[in-house]
């Protein structure tokens, strides 16, 4: 694990691995830390992976305010990471909420980022968003987990833990949901998580009074690099509908949606998405 200290004299964290081009990466959650990319499907055979554990999670310190946890602060965590790395540009990739943080920040800073990669993310959460939701997790009734699943949902949901280490206790329960196939691999990457702890502040801010109010789309022509847009077809949180909103809003973008697959799509086609996002970001390089 390696720190740099913010501006404002907090500490974050990143986890630095493989050797090749830097391919800087942010969670999602919000909440969680970078411990649940593990070696997010082995690109560091070919890619030097920065796995940054966001304010309040992992070996990051906190906010100094609860209410610190806004998409914008992330965003000045990442841009803090690119000036400590000594990076003019980012090959940047973001994972769900980390999508968010992404598409802002490259909106923010279009100069800092070379290419953009928006995995298992959306541009907004709509009423139509809200409805495919639903649908997805009914279809998974007949599975024997639905209803722990479903009921950790609903608590986490009423805000019932104590703490980040409870929450991870719901998380991991609902977590099934999150894959289109759970399996004995997916059931060993989240037991992977067991003991890690979710921050409770950045949570409570993005369900209470973020997740049914931001609009990203109004900034998605402003991003004139390439990116990626990457999904799993059977994703109940950010599947094809909401990739498809991203692509048609930025001018050069391309989609993969990678079929039999959840919001884990690192997980459960391990392969395809590696092949997807080395394609993507070294085809130039290795001509």
């Amino acid at each position: 694990m390696e720190r740099l200290t913010t501006a404002d004299g907090r500490t974050l964290a990143y986890h630095r691995s493989g050797s090749g081009p830097t391919l800087v990466c942010h969670p999602g959650g919000p909440g969680f830390s970078s411990l649940y990319f593990a070696d997010l499907a082995a690109l560091g055979d070919e890619l030097e992976l920065v796995l940054l554990d966001p304010r309040g999670t992992g070996g990051s310190d906190p906010a100094r305010d609860p209410g610190q946890y806004a998409i914008a602060d992330y965003v000045s965590d990442v841009e803090e990471l690119r000036e400590h790395l000594g990076l003019e540009q980012l090959l940047l990739f973001g994972h769900s909420h980390g999508g968010v943080v992404a598409v802002e920040y490259a909106a923010s800073h279009p100069d800092r980022v070379e290419r953009l990669i928006l995995a298992s993310t959306l541009p907004r959460h709509g009423p139509e968003q809200e409805a495919a939701m639903h649908r997805a997790v009914e279809a998974r009734e007949g599975e024997p987990w639905y209803a722990d699943a479903v009921d950790a949902l609903q608590t986490e949901l009423q805000g019932e833990f104590a703490d980040g280490r409870e929450l991870m206790e719901l998380a991991r329960r609902m977590m099934p949901l999150y894959y289109a196939h759970y399996g004995e691999r997916e059931q060993r990457h989240v037991a992977s998580l067991a003991g890690d702890s979710l921050c409770v502040d950045a949570t409570r801010l993005w369900e209470q009074e973020i997740w049914e109010h931001f609009d990203l789309r109004p900034l998605l022509p402003s991003l004139a690099m390439p990116t990626l847009v990457i999904t799993g077809e059977q994703d109940f949180i950010t599947g094809p509908a909401c990739a498809g909103e991203l692509t048609e809003g930025i001018p050069a973008a391309e989609t993969v949606v990678l079929p039999g697959s959840g919001h884990m799509i690192f997980v459960e086609a391990p392969e395809e998405f590696k092949e997807a996002v080395l394609g993507f970001l070294l085809a130039g390089r290795r001509a």
